[in-house]
């Protein structure tokens, strides 16, 4: 009977690779860290949003309301961050294996989609304006976005400081950073009217927020929607890994290659591998896994290892049907190598 091993590798355990070499006493300092840095940028935003709100109803002006409108966006992001990052902090219990650590996930998919529905009524409002264009005082428009400027520059820099391989934290800076271009945008406007009494500039600058919204929004709905689909993360081509697995030595066939993302930042890989027989399995493993985590950074590896049967060794071929397969419903391709390359 042929030998059997299953084994799993963790970057916790192993401290290999980007993810593995972090203890949790650091990981703690750094989320602290990163949500003091969000309560910072929270707190200026806040403060602004409602002193602009009150300008741009006595000023007239949409671009100054949107700005606004903007803010408040990323207002909610931000808490939406800071909440997530709470529950995905909490370990893994009971029926959540994983812990909540997509609630990240969530708190981006929220803010993507947040982006895209204010941007489609910015636009409206943009476009009925374009038709028929109010008044605006540009002088007070111009003054404030000055200031909304700065006010951005600093909640900005406050979230740069925050870890931004996470996609929740992302998703908050792409709020910021998209209503600090809003802002320019409306000083530009501004000065146009202030200058040439050109009140649609106002909102001309508008619909250019607008498209910054649209595309900040589709990227953190494309990203966090990849993770929810366990899609492999972006960059990495299962289908190389495998030919990459099946090609090191006693290794005869890779087959449910399964390759996805926990949270942004934290992959992990499962697989099934077939060796010679009389292969060291516990070897083999151990090779697999290093290769793994050093040239890929994947430390959260499950691989079951089992010894070929003969008749797999003579059925394999490039390109030949499952029939040789060691399982019958294999998941996804099957990665032979021809025996004589070992």
């Amino acid at each position: 009977m042929a030998h059997r091993h299953e084994d799993h590798q963790h970057g916790a355990e192993g401290g290999h690779g980007p993810e593995g070499g972090h203890g949790g006493h650091s990981h703690g300092v750094s989320a602290d860290a990163d949500r003091r840095w969000l309560a910072l940028a929270l707190a200026l935003i806040a403060t602004f949003m409602a002193v602009e709100v009150v300008i741009g109803v006595l000023a007239g002006s949409l671009a100054l309301l949107s700005d606004a409108a903007h803010m408040l966006t990323d207002a909610a992001s931000i808490v939406l961050a800071l909440v997530a990052m709470r529950l995905a902090a909490r370990p893994a219990k009971g029926s959540y294996t994983y812990g909540l650590k997509r609630a990240e996930i969530l708190s981006a998919q929220a803010n993507g989609l947040t982006l895209l529905l204010l941007g489609v009524w910015l636009a409206y409002e943009a476009v009925r304006r374009l038709v028929s264009p109010p008044e605006v005082e540009g002088g007070l428009m111009l003054a404030t976005a000055l200031v909304g400027i700065v006010v951005n520059v600093v909640a900005a820099w406050c979230i740069s400081k925050a870890n931004r391989s996470s996609l929740n934290v992302e998703g908050a800076y792409q709020h910021i950073l998209n209503d600090l271009f809003a802002f320019i945008g409306t000083a530009v406007a501004a000065l146009i009217v202030v200058l040439t009494g050109f009140d649609r500039a106002d909102a001309i600058a508008t619909l250019v927020v607008v498209a910054l919204m649209v595309k900040a929004g589709y990227g953190l709905l494309r990203d966090s929607g990849r993770i929810f689909l366990e899609a492999a993360p972006a960059g990495l081509d299962p289908d190389a890994l495998g030919d990459r697995l099946v090609s090191q030595p006693l290794v005869v066939e890779v087959h449910d290659l399964h390759v996805w993302q926990i949270t942004s930042g934290q992959a992990a890989l499962s697989a099934h591998v077939l060796v010679e027989p009389g292969g060291d399995c516990h070897a083999v493993r151990r090779a697999l896994g290093e290769l793994l985590s050093d040239d890929y950074g994947i430390t959260h590896t499950t691989l079951q290892v089992d010894h070929a049967q003969e008749p797999v060794l003579q059925l394999a071929r490039p390109g030949a049907a499952d029939d040789g397969s060691h399982c019958e419903n294999a998941h996804g391709p099957v990665h032979r190598d021809e025996p004589h390359d070992h």
